[in-house]
């Protein structure tokens, strides 16, 4: 649901009744993932998909129907093709649908939905835990726990399971995890088992672009459509300017390792080296190759990369720490322009951080969609 939620605050704060339809379990090679969501408001506008448009006529009526009845539905949706007009995925996925209707007149749902779409619509950290399933009268009910602990709402059961759901949620939020929980209506295991899916909301991850080159501004540009906070850093300030990186939301004006020490990064955070000069690469990657970031990659030739990898190890740089360097940075997609350039240094950021082999699946036998990790239960290792 958070996926869509600057525009689901628009409605909340429009005082608009509506149903979302949120992808809470999938099987198979399912279009989407959980956390995924389409609603709908009482007028019939329609935002956001559950599918990919396998479903979403379905799905639509559900949503009509919640908003009509206040009931909460869980529905599943599987591979159908003995007729083409039933409603399945033709992808041969399994998906589990959780529809909540968000009406005036159930403040104890909508309230917290409400704060949850705020805090993910400015950008704050946030998770919110819904249940998916168990004892009838909990079901769509939430609890919303923020990056310093604190919680709004809760499921009016034991108290135990709000407690044991806010130290949960906490952990899904510091991993920036979005994923379904199992506990019981008492919290750890007790009472009638209860499943539910805790969606995170947390900043965009970073993308700092070091060298204000020409195949840097299309870089910014593919690291903006995947939806990263994008930096671009040179020491040259002719060429670190506003006007040659429009898209970019930061612009810094500094040698490179330098701000690359006094800058917070995580461990989604992808670092790209396009200067490909000695002066400012040697320093740089000696600092970011033992940083726990996500992705480092540096530009150059395969001589250049060898004369640098000599480089970083007169500096002391590890071939432990060596081996995390992508270089030459990319994929091998013959890519020449900036632009393509750009679409191979990307795809090789999306193959890390999915866990894909960047080969062709024409005639391949690997999955098309990674799993990111099954249900998680109380009590056992993540």
């Amino acid at each position: 649901m958070l996926d869509i939620a600057e525009e689901l605050h628009r409605w909340v704060g429009q005082g608009r009744d509506f149903a979302v339809a949120t992808v809470v379990a999938v099987g198979g090679s399912a279009p989407r993932q959980p956390g995924a969501a389409l609603a709908v408001d009482s007028e019939g506008t329609a935002i956001g998909s559950v599918s990919g448009g396998c479903v979403e006529g379905a799905v639509y009526e559900l949503c009509r129907q919640a908003l009509e009845d206040g009931q909460p539905v869980l529905e599943r949706f599987g591979y159908s093709d003995d007729d083409a007009f039933a409603v399945g995925l033709t992808c041969g996925g399994v998906i589990d649908i959780l529809v909540t209707p968000v009406r005036a007149d159930d403040p104890a749902v909508r309230d917290v939905l409400a704060a949850a779409l705020s805090a993910a619509s400015s950008g704050e950290a946030a998770a919110l835990a819904r249940v998916v399933s168990g004892p009838r009268e909990l079901l769509g009910r939430a609890l919303l726990v923020r990056a310093d602990g604190s919680y709004e709402g809760g499921f009016g059961a034991h108290p135990e399971l709000d407690r044991t759901v806010v130290r949960e949620a906490a952990a899904y939020l510091d991993a920036g995890r979005t994923a379904t929980l199992e506990t019981g209506e008492e919290g750890a295991r007790c009472g009638a088992p209860v499943t539910l899916l805790i969606e995170s909301s947390v900043p965009a991850p970073r993308m700092i672009v070091f060298g204000a080159i020409d195949f840097a501004s299309a870089l910014v540009r593919m690291g903006k459509f995947l939806g990263y906070h994008v930096t671009v850093c040179d020491a040259r300030p002719v060429f670190a300017t506003p006007a040659r990186f429009p898209e970019a939301d930061d612009i810094v004006v500094e040698w490179p390792h330098r701000y690359l020490e006094r800058t917070e990064v995580d461990g989604r955070t992808v670092l790209c080296v396009l200067t490909h000069d000695a002066k400012f690469d040697v320093p740089l990657l000696q600092h970011a190759l033992r940083l726990p970031v996500a992705y480092v990659g540096a530009m150059g030739s395969r001589r250049t990369h060898l004369d640098r990898n000599d480089r970083l190890r007169d500096v002391g740089v590890t071939d432990l720490e060596l081996a995390r360097l992508r270089s030459p940075i990319g994929l091998d997609l013959g890519a020449r322009t900036p632009e393509e350039v750009a679409l191979s240094i990307a795809s090789e950021i999306v193959a890390n951080r999915r866990g894909g082999t960047g080969v062709s699946l024409t005639g391949a036998h690997t999955p098309i969609h990674h799993e990111p990790g099954a249900a998680r239960r109380i009590g056992s290792v993540a």
